[in-house]
């Protein structure tokens, strides 16, 4: 069996289970930095035509990572939260509109909705834990004045997975627009755009694509693009990108209309190299192993005596997040503890956060619950 953590050059003493906040960068990817730093000494922008097709080639593996019909459809964007505020800022609002979004949010997937109240936009609150399922609750908030539903794709503080078709189906048969942020889920599990009939799709690139934090991607359906107005200018967003001498300009007819100013390269080089490694991988490949690190940290953390596990665990909600806690020890103590043994884990909620990648080995997910069980252990 090929042994994928190869990929890594990670501290031995290390057990990463943190990739759901900031992930470490592959081998591959630490040495396009080293290359792009070394080049950029040496020789400043000299080849900056070369960098401008290494953006050009990224932006076509984020279209088929994310089986996006154009890389047209596709911009580069600092993070997940401009994104959505892209979104929030570029379309026409009337007062008495709502947008349908989640108690559970990150705060970046309420925020930002939130502020579009002195507009006169109400925001529909749902808990994804009152109906049977999570969608239901969506569907039965969804009223005539629904403009927008946001979601994402895989919720961070407990892992839950979204039934994203069935959310963007109703949309789309409803005519209301369906924004999904995908910084979750992207590189870790399958995502596509056009079966999930998603307007927006947003994520950045330092948890599961693996790679810096300061760049990230912003999918906009064709169709809606022209009612998404940008809420950012400069000379990068222009149709004549390279005619600085005129006085008349018109916004790119592409999704390089929400890219204002100069492209952020350094990022660029690295998150096409860590793309290209996930794709590599393949994404099919990649999501079996993470759903499996995550099934079998279930079931070891499900064995342990107090443990409550706070994720769902059906199949089809699985992602690569795992979220427990003890039933007497506190999760705050159990994280410092397991943090200080170098287990490399997050607290949300109030519980454990453990999140695995494709290439963490069942050895290291078994010293970590070694770990675990000593640390209860020794607070009992």
């Amino acid at each position: 069996m090929f042994d994928y953590s190869i990929d890594f050059a990670l501290d031995n003493k290390l057990i990463y289970l943190n990739h759901a906040a900031v992930s470490p960068w592959p081998r591959v990817t630490g040495k396009a930095i080293e290359k792009f730093t070394q080049e950029n000494t040496r020789y400043g922008a000299s080849h900056y035509p070369h960098w401008l097709k290494v953006e050009k080639a990224l932006k076509q593996k984020l279209a088929l990572l994310l089986n996006s019909p154009s890389e047209n459809d596709i911009a580069l964007v600092k993070n997940t939260s401009e994104a959505l505020s892209m979104v929030a800022y570029g379309l026409s609002w009337q007062a008495g509109d709502n947008i349908v979004i989640a108690h559970q949010e990150f705060p970046s997937n309420r925020i930002i909705w939130q502020s579009l109240q002195q507009f006169g936009v109400s925001i529909k609150w749902v808990d994804l834990n009152s109906h049977a399922t999570p969608e239901e609750a969506y569907l039965k908030a969804i009223d005539s004045k629904t403009r927008l539903i946001s979601v994402s794709s895989v919720q961070y503080a407990d892992g839950l997975r979204m039934d994203l078709k069935t959310l963007g189906q109703y949309c789309k048969q409803h005519h209301i627009l369906f924004c999904v942020d995908a910084i979750q889920s992207l590189g870790a599990l399958k995502l596509d755009v056009q079966e999930i009939e998603a307007d927006f799709v947003m994520a950045d690139g330092h948890k599961w694509l693996l790679s810096p934090e300061g760049l990230g991607v912003f999918y906009c359906r064709e169709a809606v693009r022209a009612q998404l107005q940008p809420s950012q200018f400069g000379w990068h967003m222009t149709e004549d990108i390279y005619n600085f001498d005129t006085l008349q300009w018109t916004a790119a007819e592409t999704a390089r209309k929400f890219e204002c100013g100069s492209p952020n390269m350094l990022a660029i080089h690295a998150l096409y190299s860590s793309v290209c490694l996930l794709m590599d991988r393949c994404i099919n490949t990649i999501e079996r192993k993470v759903v499996q690190n995550t099934r079998y940290l279930a079931g070891k953390l499900s064995e342990m005596d107090g443990i409550k596990i706070v994720s769902r665990l059906e199949q089809e909600r699985l992602s690569g997040i795992i979220a427990f806690r003890h039933r007497t020890v506190s999760s705050e103590q159990l994280y410092q503890s397991l943090m200080e043994k170098q287990v490399i884990c997050a607290m949300r909620h109030g519980n454990v956060r453990f999140s695995a990648h494709y290439y963490t080995r069942k050895a290291t997910l078994d010293r970590a619950i070694e770990i675990l069980k000593e640390l209860i252990v020794q607070e009992l």
